[in-house]
This record gives structure tokens, sequence and C-alpha cells, in this order.
């Protein structure tokens, strides 16, 4: 490697290192905000906070680093063409494919760099996030519930409650129970406690009322009791028997699923569009550095700027971020779709780099 190169190489890793940090803590800023409540309300350690935010990197590190490295190549080539540095190295003879191996190196490493996180990172990532949110639902189940608000508990119950005291006593509840088929119960209780037991998640309330009404009939009965266990049965798929969907699987799994998946359409789908995904997204590292490549490095010298060659790059490399987002999404939905990932991803490359060679 050439000293011009590693020059180019440095300047540009050091620049999409600072972007990637940049746009992933902007992001962890999002993301503490939604899992800070546990911590603060619930009263977990702030420990199962930090893994819980670490654990959440793969799900969008995915996008941030193809993104962060045409920000980089586009700031980059930019500078030095307005420093005029540019203009020198061609002017000692330097092509464009000379001066575009510094950003297609790194380019390489960051596509290698993403096949380990799609292919070992993410999964492992995404089922640990699973167990640890199972842990916190079970171990800090206060997290549950807010105060003065009306808190969905699975698909089917609603749990409201006034106020929850420093031993974490309930006080004033409301329970709305549609979990069977027909009947409607409204349990009111004066004050409740949650406990995990073996069989699962279970409230005990104390001094209350419960009403059923049948919805066939209209008909309502009332029991008013002392105290009355209700059983939530919101876990009881604990992580060594739950079934993992597809974000958890490992490259072998979706390369060859079981019969009960393939016995099964829409699993069967949802496993080839995250097998297509994993597989072709890190190609867009690429293409977006040859997009921006191919936008900067030819053509003359403006002293006017390259606002309207950086905003054309900026737009292609949204678009194509954009279609394989909705390609990833469609192809759940629709199989022949999931192949169209990869000349998505692909052609890019092609034509900028025809782009390049021909000036």
């Amino acid at each position: 490697m050439s000293l011009l190169t590693r020059y180019l190489f440095r300047t540009l890793a050091i620049t999409a290192g600072f972007a990637i940090l940049s746009l992933t803590m902007t992001i962890w800023v999002t993301q503490a905000v939604r899992l800070i409540d546990m911590v603060v309300n619930a009263g977990a350690p702030a420990q199962v906070f930090f893994e819980m935010l670490l654990l959440s990197v793969p799900t969008f590190i995915g996008i941030i680093m193809p993104v962060a490295l045409a920000g980089a190549v586009l700031f980059t080539y930019n500078r030095l063409t307005m420093d005029r540095e540019l203009v020198v190295m061609r002017a000692v003879g330097l092509g464009p494919w000379h001066l575009a191996r510094p950003a297609l190196i790194l380019a390489g490493s960051i596509t290698l760099a993403m096949y380990f996180i799609n292919i070992y990172a993410s999964p492992a990532a995404n089922r640990e996030s699973v167990r640890l949110q199972y842990t916190v639902k079970n171990q800090f189940a206060s997290v549950l519930f807010r105060e003065g608000a009306f808190n969905e508990i699975g698909q089917n119950i609603t749990v409201y409650v006034r106020n929850r005291t420093d031993s974490g006593e309930l006080e004033g509840l409301l329970i709305y129970d549609t979990r069977t088929e027909g009947k409607q119960v409204t349990l009111v209780a004066r004050k409740g406690a949650m406990a995990d037991t073996p069989g699962g998640l279970r409230i005990v309330l104390a001094d209350g009322l419960r009403q059923e009404v049948d919805a066939a009939t209209g008909r309502m009965s009332e029991l008013y009791f002392e105290r009355y266990v209700l059983d939530f049965q919101l876990f009881e798929e604990r992580p060594d028997n739950r079934w993992p969907d597809a974000r958890e699987r490992s490259l072998g799994e979706l390369l060859h699923p079981p019969e009960s998946v393939r016995a099964v359409p829409s699993m069967a789908r949802q496993f080839a569009a995250e097998l297509h995904m994993r597989l072709s997204t890190p190609f867009l590292a690429l293409s977006f550095a040859f997009i921006a490549l191919a936008c900067l490095i030819p053509g003359d010298y403006n002293r006017r700027g390259q606002g309207r060659r950086l905003a054309l790059a900026a737009v292609l490399v949204i678009l194509l971020q954009l279609v394989s987002l909705g390609l990833t999404g469609v192809a759940a939905k629709h199989a022949i779709f999931g192949p169209l990932m990869y000349p998505f991803a692909l052609l890019p490359m092609v034509a900028c780099g025809w782009v390049l060679s021909r000036h």
C-alpha cells in the first residue's frame, strides 16, 4: 500500500468511525428513552439497562455502517477537491481507480464486518435480548404497570393502577380480561401484589369485585372477594422452550429450516426473507462507496463547489437504502421479491464502476 493510499485510507477510516459512533449514539438516545422507565420505575439494575442497550446495536448497525461509509467518502473526497489535493493527484497521473482504491478497501472491510454481524452477532444478540426481556418482565414485573394509565398487557388484558407504593404494592386496580372467548371479565380491587411463580406471572388481589358478562346472553354475574389470584399466563413460553423467530435463527437454520417451518408458507417466507437480507445487505457498503466515488471523482474541478454532485450521491444512496428496506418487508409476504435484493445491492457497483472506467 503506497503512502498516498495509506493517507487516504486513514482519513476515510477516521471519518467513517466518527460517523458510525455519532449515528450509534443518536439512536442509543432514542433507545434509552424507551428503556429508562424500566430502570427508574421498575427498580431494575443499571446493568440490565446497559445490557439491553448494547444488545440493540445489531438491529440497526446494518443500516448505520453503509450510510456512515457513504457520508465519509463524500466528505473526504469533497474536501480533497475543494483543497485542490485531488487536482494535484490527478496532475501527477493518478487515475480514478487509484484514487478510489482506499475507499474500496475500507468498503470491503466494512462488508466483511457486516457479514460477521449478520451471520453471528445479530442472531446471538436477538436471542439474548429476548431472554433478558423475559427475565426483566418476570423478576421486575412492576415494569408492566404505569401509574394512572391503562396498560395493555398481552393482547387481551388491560390493567389500570392508581398508585404503586415503594414496597411494590399496587393500589386501586381495575383489570379488564377478554382472554376467554365470549366472556368479558372485569376485576376491581382495593390493592394487590405481583407474584412470579413457576407457573408464570400472577397478581394477588384483595378486597374487590369480579364481574363476568356472557357475550352470547348478555347475562352478568358478580363475585365479591377478600382474596383473588389472577393468572396472567403471559410468559408461559420460557426462553428454553419458546419458538425463536427468524431473526434469532442461525444461518444454517435459515438455509435448512425445519419441516414445521416449511409446512407453514408464511413462516417459510419469513425465513427466506431473513436469509436474503443477511446475505445481500453487506454489499450495500460497496455500492454506497461506488456511488459516492462515481459522483465525485470524474469530471472537472469547479470553484463553485460540488453541491449538485453531493446531492445526487445522497439521493441515490437514500433511494437504494429505501429499496433495500422495502424489499426486506415485501419479501416476507411475497417470496418472489427475496432474490431481487441481490441485483439491487450489486448493480450499482457495476454501473458506477463503468462510470469510473470511462474517465
